[in-house]
């Protein structure tokens, strides 16, 4: 393998930290690793690579039949007719070789000037695919950020998009890396273009393509088992990992995946948020187009977790990062430390890795969100809505209340009981380092009212599209969440997490007074009487909140939550920063602040190698920024921005890579849940009629009755 320094090119906008070589051990795990991947089946056929190669020639040749059909409709002359051509260009998973079975292709078809999206993109060519026995499930989204059109051809699922460039002609030879292309160009086509260009920047930035490729399909396989990988939800998406291994590909050039995919968890578990991520020095370009710069751009500052696009004009792909869902990766990356750790002195191995994240066993308490509609098309844009919006839910929970974490979980899940209906559940969580006072209570009716208004202001809703939201304890979980349908007689025991859970409960046992959590917890469950769920059903609130009946309405909802341990600072106060950025100055003003705790006593060291050199240049992070970002619409009036700002502690950058510390409460699992919530019977509304935003009012409230029990007052 050729090195860095042999070929003299140098990747990234740091220098590496390390340019080491591969050592026998290293060559034997990633061999284990490659044969693990193999084995869960990340890899598809020879024969299903074939179709799929061949699925892209029929795809290219019925747009070339399109475009020729429309330059004739248009009366184009005979030389522009003859010239008439359209592309097909890939991106994506399967662009940068790591899509797995069954996976989407996702294509661009690139079209002349006289080709316009909306008349002949979704016109002309979704009639001659709709005509074609072989194209099936044809759904066109012309509304979309990115307008596209997504179907089965010969069975291999299709995203089209479309860019339409100023051109007469469309070359085959056709480089879409060059800036110009973008000249002229409409925002919907620079969105469309953005895929490809960014997709090939990335192969074009990291030292050894076959290396990221295993490396980044371990990093996908592992972020779907631990419940991360989900841009939707405010976690990270495809491009998203990409980016963030190809970084770690540019810090450690030489390295094989064994080694990529432990320095990824080292280097990102430290890495001091919200500094951005880059691949290359940022290009303001010539064109004008607005790029990612917090110097200049205020909304870029609300950003909390940048992971920067490579490729002009560069934007941030991980805007859909919320306070929540950053803590939870940081657990996780904290977690895959740990074990890679391990591993080095055999103490765990990929298994133990990619074990899935017990999201059911992690919460006590959940949010149930409900939705159904009339037939099978009226449902998938229904999802398709919701999903979009089940973000602002758990952002408006955790600005609402700020005692709360929520946290989604990113898939949905059907009753296979009940048709058209699917149900999407948040573990809920209170947050730590915030005092409360006894007896004190937090109606939050109006946030999950907002969020259903906003939901219910869908411009394609049709009746049918239902919607309610409720709480559900763990012991109540229904049983079409677990795998098979079948709910386990116990929690999972021999697990990481497990064993995990059980060290931190031994030591604060040890450690601390005589807990009183379970005393509160029956009492608080004995307080429920008779709204106890039976069954494994969700509690009702009675006959006119049902789904079908007032889907609308409001459900009612009081949380009882005793006190945890208090997170103080940073959740690593000794670790310094490793990151590098080509922007050093667009912080508010350029400040550092020390941290105003101290760490705790409790804190656990982790690491065993020595420190690496870290020859990255030292940058300021911004003071204090980091907000969250929520989107109105509708009848709350036209965009907002509402921020919430706490103090950011600013670590400066360092030349070495200190021990890895736990999270500052001590605990090794950030999930612990120690709450439980309850229902309050409350008056129904009236059945007959609609009420308004103000009316509809579920009471969903926190209670801190029992927090002074719980602290031995």
């Amino acid at each position: 393998m050729a090195s860095v320094q042999q070929n003299g090119q140098r990747f990234g906008v740091s220098e590496p930290i390390s340019m080491g070589g591969p050592t026998e051990f290293d060559v034997i795990k990633t061999r284990e690793l490659e044969k693990h991947l193999q084995d869960v089946g990340l890899y598809e056929s020879k024969e299903e690579a074939v179709r799929r190669e061949e699925v892209l020639g029929i795809l290219d040749q019925i747009v070339k039949t399109w475009i020729k059909t429309i330059s004739r409709a248009k009366g184009l002359n005979d030389q522009l007719l003859h010239e008439a051509n359209a592309k097909i260009f890939t991106f994506g998973s399967y662009r940068l070789g790591v899509h797995g079975p069954g996976a989407d292709i996702d294509t661009l078809c690139v079209g002349p000037r006289h080709a316009t999206r909306e008349g002949d993109f979704f016109g002309e060519l979704q009639r001659m695919l709709s005509e074609m026995p072989e194209v099936t499930e044809l759904h066109p989204v012309p509304d979309a950020h990115v307008p596209l059109m997504g179907f089965k051809l010969n069975g291999v699922s299709i995203d089209l998009l479309y860019a339409q460039l100023p051109l007469w002609v469309i070359p085959e030879d056709l480089d879409l890396s060059q800036d110009s292309i973008l000249q002229n160009a409409d925002e919907q086509t620079v969105r469309s273009l953005n895929g490809c260009r960014v997709t090939d920047q990335i192969l074009r930035l990291v030292p050894n393509i076959q290396n990221f490729r295993t490396t980044l399909r371990c990093m996908r396989f592992w972020a779907k088992r631990r419940g991360v990988y989900s841009n939707v939800s405010g976690f990270l998406g495809g491009i998203n990992w990409a980016l963030l291994v190809a970084r770690i590909c540019q810090l450690y050039p030489n390295a094989l995946p064994n080694i990529l995919v432990s320095r990824f968890f080292r280097v990102f578990y430290q890495w001091n948020w919200p500094n951005a991520i880059f691949l290359c020095s940022p290009d303001e370009g010539s064109l004008g187009l607005q790029v990612w710069d917090p110097r200049i751009n205020p909304k870029d500052r609300l950003h909390i977790m940048p992971i920067i696009t490579p490729a002009y004009p560069c934007m941030n792909s991980s805007y859909n990062v919320s306070e929540s869902t950053l803590r939870i990766m940081k657990g996780e990356f904290q977690r895959g430390n740990e074990i890679c750790e391990a591993m080095e002195s055999n103490k765990a191995d990929w298994d133990t890795l990619f074990e899935p994240f017990a999201f059911f066993e992690a919460y006590k308490n959940y949010l149930q969100i409900d939705i159904s509609a009339a037939n099978v098309d009226d449902l998938r844009k229904w999802k398709g809505w919701v999903e979009s919006r089940l973000r602002q839910l758990t952002l408006k929970i955790e600005r609402h209340f700020k005692m709360l974490h929520c946290h989604p979980h990113p898939h949905d899940f059907q009753d296979t009981s009940r048709p058209l209906h699917c149900s999407y559940f948040m573990g809920l969580q209170r947050k730590q380092g915030v005092p409360a006072a006894e007896g004190e209570q937090f109606d939050i009716r109006r946030t999950v009212e907002e969020f259903k208004h906003t939901v219910n202001a869908y411009t394609l809703w049709i009746p049918g599209m239902e919607i309610s939201v409720g709480h559900i304890k763990r012991r109540s979980l229904p049983n079409f969440v677990f795998p098979g349908g079948v709910r386990p007689s116990h929690t999972s025991k021999g697990t990481w997490d497990s064993n995990r859970r059980s060290e931190h409960r031994n030591s604060s046992t040890s450690s601390a007074p005589a807990a009183t959590t379970t005393t509160t917890e029956m009492s608080s469950e004995s307080k429920a009487g008779s709204n106890s769920p039976v069954d494994g059903k969700k509690r009702k609130w009675g006959d006119s909140e049902t789904l079908t009946d007032q889907p609308r309405n409001s459900k009612h909802i009081a949380v009882s939550v005793p006190v945890e341990n208090c997170e103080g600072g940073s959740p690593n106060p000794s670790v310094g920063s490793i990151c590098s950025s080509p922007m050093k100055d667009y912080c508010t003003n350029g400040k550092s602040e020390p941290i105003s705790k101290d760490p705790p006593e409790n804190v656990v060291a982790f690491s065993k190698d020595p420190p690496e050199s870290l020859p990255i240049e030292k940058i300021a992070t911004p003071q204090a920024h980091e907000t969250e970002e929520l989107e109105e619409s509708f009848d709350f009036g036209n965009q907002v921005i509402e921020q919430i700002s706490h103090k950011v502690a600013v670590l400066s950058a360092t030349a070495t890579i200190p021990p890895f510390e736990a999270t500052s409460n001590g605990s090794p699992f950030p999930y612990e849940a120690v709450e439980e919530l309850e229902v309050l019977p409350t008056r129904q509304p009236d059945a007959a009629h609609r009420p308004s935003v103000q009316q509809r009012k579920p009471i969903i409230k926190l209670s801190f009755t029992s927090l002074g029990k719980t602290n031995g007052k």
